[in-house]
């Protein structure tokens, strides 16, 4: 696995992914970050042009047809964009609002609204969280109910959905919503809703950390969808759901691993020109020994993602593993950027010390796609270690 995705790093494909990052984004993203916001309708156009918005969809619906390890392939490039939010909102496209799409949608539902993803013509958003929670997928509140108008096949969406990211930008999101009276894990269904239609509303969010990401509050006021936008069967979109997460997931370890490397390599050669009491920085073995603790973590985190991608591929359930690497890689995020911005001093609390933004970027990665507590609670179910009480 590691010798096939070293070989996806070097295709031609891949290279042309990364000067596209050298020449269209890294130069603006300072720019971007201080104005709070970034040209997404451009970038997302560039990248379906190049093939980076369909690696794994279907070539019937304009995508590669190219398996699971091209998408981590293009999720640890990607991650190289000097700042969080874009390669977040591309994971988003590529990773969290289009796979239950490309896999159970009808045929309609993929010309309408995977091609033009695909294509970067179409921005999408995954709407799931809400203000009243985000990590308990079970306890959502927003619902998409029969129309009560005679011979109308609508849905009226009522409800509201939080830290959606994309949401201010999207034409359309991937929706989470209880469609029935059933039990939780069986009453809910994902949705293919415009977002030009009447009746919703949106909120941009600021936030500490991902200074250009286009993050909203989304309100749906009675808002009529066809019912034929359900996305697979009525009532298993809680299945799909935890499904998506799985991809959500694996990328985020991807995506995260080109940051860290950077924050280590920077700081390695901040602190070889940094002196203090007559020596490097760099020269204090403790120094050293930190530095190479942090450098063996990522690459076991590394490991642990290649794993899983393997045997998501050998058609394996990826749950326990997914939640082991989203784990491992948010406490790693914290500590790389903390301990490293510890060895820059005063400079890493600057705005331009890159470890800075790497810190703020990061962060989110112990919260979002399921916070580490969450993880951990998963991990010891698939452990079987866990007797807590499951509610029905």
């Amino acid at each position: 696995m590691i010798r096939k995705l070293s070989a996806i790093q070097s295709d031609k494909e891949s290279v042309k992914e990364n000067n596209w990052i050298d020449r269209s984004v890294n130069p603006n993203v300072d720019e971007w970050e201080a104005t709070g916001e970034f040209p997404g309708r451009k970038l997302f156009k560039e990248l379906g042009e190049i093939g980076a918005l369909g690696t794994t969809k279907p070539i019937d619906y304009d995508g590669l047809g190219l398996d699971y390890s091209y998408a981590i392939a293009v999720a640890e490039q990607i991650g190289s964009i000097k700042c969080g939010s874009i390669p977040m909102a591309i994971c988003v496209q590529t990773d969290m609002a289009t796979p239950a799409l490309a896999t159970y949608g009808s045929d309609y539902l993929k010309r309408e609204f995977l091609i033009p993803s695909v294509s970067g013509d179409r921005i999408s958003c995954i709407a799931v969280s809400e203000s009243s929670g985000g990590s308990d997928v079970a306890a959502i509140k927003t619902t998409a109910s029969r129309s009560h108008l005679a011979g109308s096949t609508d849905l009226v969406v009522k409800g509201e959905k939080c830290w959606i990211t994309n949401g201010i930008q999207a034409d359309w999101a991937c929706l989470l919503a209880n469609t029935s009276t059933e039990p939780s894990h069986r009453n809910k269904s994902l949705i293919c809703v415009p977002l030009n239609l009447p009746g919703i509303h949106r909120v941009p969010l600021a936030k500490s950390g991902m200074l250009c990401s286009d993050t909203a509050q989304i309100f749906f006021d009675d808002v009529k969808v066809p019912k034929c936008h359900i996305i697979g069967e009525e009532g298993d979109g809680f299945i799909y759901q935890m499904r998506q997460f799985q991809d959500e997931r694996l990328v985020t370890v991807a995506v995260a691993l080109s940051p860290l490397q950077r924050c280590i390599d920077e700081t390695i050669e901040y602190t070889r020109n940094r002196r203090i009491f007559g020596s490097t920085i760099l020269g204090q073995q403790y120094i050293q020994y930190n530095l190479a603790e942090m450098q063996t973590e990522l690459e076991a985190v590394r490991s642990l993602l290649y794993r899983a991608v393997e045997a998501r591929l050998s058609g394996e359930d990826v749950t326990m593993l997914a939640s082991m690497g989203k784990l491992m890689v948010g406490k790693l995020a914290r500590k790389i950027t903390d301990s490293c911005m510890q060895m820059w001093g005063a400079v890493g609390m600057t705005p331009s010390c890159p470890i800075s933004r790497i810190q703020r970027d990061l962060r989110v990665f112990s919260i979002g796609a399921g916070c580490d507590e969450v993880m951990m609670s998963i991990i010891c179910k698939h452990m079987q270690i866990s007797d807590s009480p499951r509610k029905k």
